[in-house]
C-alpha cells in the first residue's frame, strides 16, 4: 500500500433502525468496513451494503465484534482465545456468502470496538483473531491499531504468514503510546472539522501528532478510519479525501 487508504464503518443499521449516513459516505472511501450482524447488522442490510460498496468500486472488509447487540460491541465480553477465533471465524463467513452472492468477495478483516480494543491490549486475543485470518484466507489482510510500538503484533502476524494493516484515525484522540483515549474522558472524539483534517493529512505525511498530555507521537499507518453520522462528518469526509489526493 503506497497511500494512505480511507476506511469508514458501514451496514450498522438493524432493521428498520438506521445508523449512519451509508450512502454519502461509500462514494468518498475505498474501504467499506461492513458489520456482520454481532454488534449490528442483519443479512438484509449487509446485502444491501455489499451492493453500495460494489456500485462505488470500495472494497468489502469483515467488521467481526463480540456477542453485544445491546451495547454495539464496545463492551469487553469474557471470551476466551478459542471463541474469539470461533466467533470471527463465523463472522467473516456469513458476510463472505454474501459478498459470492453479489459478485465480490471479502478483501480484509478489522475487529471491531471492544474486541478491537481488547487484542491490542491481550496478545492471545489478538493471536486468535490471526488464526482465525490465517484458517479464513491468509492473503487477507487483518486491519489493527496503529500505535508506536507494534513490533509484537508483527511477530506474531509473521508467525501465521499474515500481512497487517495499520490504521490511524482521524477524528479521535491519543494517548502517549499512540493508543487511543477512552471515550469516556473528555476530548477523546474531535469534533471541530479543522482539527480532523489537520490530523488527517499530518498521518498521512507521517508527521507528528500532540497526543492528550502533550507529547508528541508518530504513527506509521496504512489507513485511515473516518466516521460520517451526519453532514458535518460527511463535509471533514470529503475534505480529508481532497486533501490526501493532493499530496505529492
Amino acid at each position: 500500500m503506497s497511500k494512505l487508504l480511507i476506511n469508514a464503518d458501514m451496514g450498522e443499521s438493524f432493521g428498520p433502525w438506521v445508523m449512519g449516513l451509508d450512502e454519502h459516505v461509500m462514494p468518498h472511501v475505498d474501504l467499506a468496513n461492513v458489520a456482520c450482524g454481532f454488534h449490528a447488522s442483519d443479512p438484509h442490510v449487509i446485502r444491501k451494503t455489499v451492493r453500495l460498496a460494489k456500485q462505488y468500486g470500495v472494497k468489502v472488509g469483515a467488521h467481526p465484534s463480540y456477542p453485544d447487540l445491546v451495547g454495539f460491541g464496545r463492551r469487553s465480553i469474557a471470551c476466551s482465545p478459542d471463541e474469539v477465533e470461533d466467533l470471527v471465524l463465523y463472522q467473516v463467513g456469513a458476510l463472505a456468502g454474501i459478498c459470492q452472492a453479489e459478485g465480490t468477495r471479502v478483501h480484509y478483516i478489522k475487529p471491531h470496538g471492544a474486541l478491537y480494543n481488547d487484542m491490542i491490549r491481550d496478545l492471545n486475543l489478538f493471536e486468535a483473531v490471526v488464526k482465525a485470518v490465517r484458517d479464513f484466507d491468509a492473503s487477507l489482510p487483518l486491519m489493527t491499531m496503529a500505535t508506536c510500538d507494534t513490533s509484537r503484533e508483527e511477530n506474531i502476524a509473521s508467525r501465521y504468514g499474515v500481512t497487517l494493516w495499520f490504521e490511524a484515525f482521524a477524528d479521535r484522540a491519543y494517548d502517549a503510546n499512540g493508543r487511543l483515549v477512552s471515550r469516556s474522558v473528555p476530548g477523546a472524539v474531535h469534533e471541530d472539522a479543522r482539527t480532523i483534517v489537520d490530523q488527517a493529512v499530518r498521518i498521512a505525511k507521517g508527521e507528528a501528532l500532540t497526543a492528550i498530555d502533550g507529547s508528541e507521537i508518530v504513527l506509521a499507518a496504512n489507513t485511515l478510519c473516518v466516521h460520517g453520522d451526519n453532514n458535518e462528518s460527511i463535509a471533514a469526509i470529503q475534505s480529508i479525501r481532497e486533501a490526501i489526493k493532493a499530496l505529492p
